[in-house]
């Protein structure tokens, strides 16, 4: 009598790839181990495609990216969708995913996947590389013991003002640092906000363009903000309130 054994295919695993913050140099920072691995992959869950296409090229991949697949994760993207994304897992492949900028998953539509990966007891192993959250913190001064990333605050300017107050509570009551970030075309209007909700005292920092050629990280209390002119339209920019 023959015994037909099955045999089970090994699972890829899901790897969480950062990219540059803007037009740095790959070389700057992003470890060369994972230039390695992006030349082993073949299929990429992404937020966007052309951003995505754009840094593997500048990354230097040798494989032709017209031969690579992309799935899109984004706000448009159909919850329904997902576990087709993780198809190619399991049957053995490995999958990188790209975020627009920085680290993927964090304050980014990537966790979504992530989520779907960890339940489908898949492995997810993160990559080191630039994350402005985290790079911003290192150089504020702030409490990097006890701090809260509270991605966007809202869009209605009342209830930005009502958040911001919120969030300066906590920095004093918990000796919390509180970051959070807004859209490009909005930094003003939040910066606007600060000067105009926090007492004088608070400690405020701006990091724009982290990583970048005109990188600044500043920190100063409101009452030296409200002398200084600044323009932060437009640009890559995390506030920390400490």
């Amino acid at each position: 009598m023959t015994i037909k054994t099955k045999v089970m295919s090994k699972k890829g695993t899901l790897y969480m790839i950062p990219i540059t913050l803007g037009e740095t140099p790959v070389t700057q920072v992003i470890p060369e181990y994972n230039n390695q691995l992006l030349n082993e992959i073949d299929v990429y869950i992404v937020e966007n495609i052309k951003t995505a296409r754009r840094f593997l090229k500048k990354a230097g991949i040798i494989k032709p990216i017209s031969e690579l697949t992309f799935f899109e994760l984004n706000k448009r993207t159909q919850i329904i969708d997902l576990p087709s994304f993780l198809k190619p897992i399991e049957d053995g492949k490995n999958i990188g995913v790209l975020s627009e900028a920085g680290c993927p998953g964090i304050a980014d539509p990537g966790a979504d996947i992530v989520d779907l990966a960890q339940r489908s007891k898949i492995k997810v192993t993160p990559l080191v590389g630039p994350s402005s959250i985290l790079l911003s913190l290192m150089a504020s001064g702030f409490n990097g013991q006890s701090f809260c990333f509270n991605g966007y605050l809202p869009k209605d300017q009342k209830d930005r003002s009502r958040k911001i107050k919120e969030l300066e509570r906590s920095v004093k009551t918990k000796e919390q640092t509180q970051l959070f970030i807004e859209t490009p075309y909005r930094n003003m209007h939040v910066y606007e906000d600060l000067l105009n909700t926090c007492f004088d005292t608070t400690k405020l920092c701006i990091a724009v363009d982290i990583t970048m050629s005109n990188e600044k990280i500043t920190t100063k209390t409101i009452a030296e903000w409200k002398k200084t002119q600044i323009n932060l339209q437009k640009r890559q920019c995390i506030f920390l309130i400490g």
